[in-house]
């Protein structure tokens, strides 16, 4: 299929059920990322949740459980979730692209960044999602998710702290939690900035 046929759009079905919509994502084929990875890592949450949080792709741990941020990068997003007093209930998290993609080195399997077509693939599905949780405030984490929902590159650090209206919806712009982990001596800052921006998404949502 040429890259420019690549759409999920056949395959997301016209429902806001939550259980439907990520039954039907299992069975994407929108581009050929489904064929290297071991699952659809469809986002997960109530669908009363008040905060809708985006990151870019699976991990490797998420792409062999199934379920999104469950790796290193997930647990300091929940740390940090936890820090900036949301309850985990209120929370749907989920990511632009829902499948894996990697190259091999060996027995290991690397992150690859998805490129523009594979993200805009995708988009059918973060629609949906939106359209069914309606949340009151969109997060959004790193540059990948960021060029999904609002469609341009859109630089964090510059684009921080601002309330920004995304299809009708309020959206925080923030670092993607994995950012966190490559920081090194920067780390404790960017965490703090994370925090901070989560903090800022729950009083616009109250």
């Amino acid at each position: 299929m040429p890259t420019a046929e690549w759409s999920a759009s056949p395959f997301v079905p016209h429902t806001t059920s939550l259980p439907a919509l990520a039954k039907a994502s299992h069975g994407c084929r929108g581009c050929p990322l489904w064929e290297t990875a071991t699952q659809t890592v469809f986002g997960e949450g109530a669908r009363s949740s008040s905060l809708l949080l985006i990151g870019e792709q699976p991990g490797d741990q998420e792409d062999g459980r199934g379920h999104p941020f469950v790796g290193p990068a997930g647990r300091v997003l929940w740390s940090c979730v936890d820090d900036a007093g949301i309850s985990r209930d209120d929370v749907y998290a989920t990511n632009a692209v829902k499948h894996f993609k990697h190259e091999r080195r060996g027995k290991r399997r690397l992150h690859k960044k998805p490129t523009t077509a594979e993200i805009e693939a995708c988009h059918p599905w973060l629609e949906a999602e939106l359209r069914a949780v309606r949340p009151a405030v969109v997060v959004v984490l790193g540059a990948t998710a960021a060029r999904s929902l609002i469609g341009r590159t859109t630089g964090i650090a510059a684009n921080r702290g601002k309330r920004l209206v995304v299809h009708g919806l309020p959206t925080v712009v923030t670092y993607h939690p994995s950012a966190v982990l490559r920081a090194d001596d920067r780390a404790a800052e960017i965490r703090q900035a994370l925090v901070d921006d989560l903090q800022l998404a729950r009083r616009w949502s109250s």
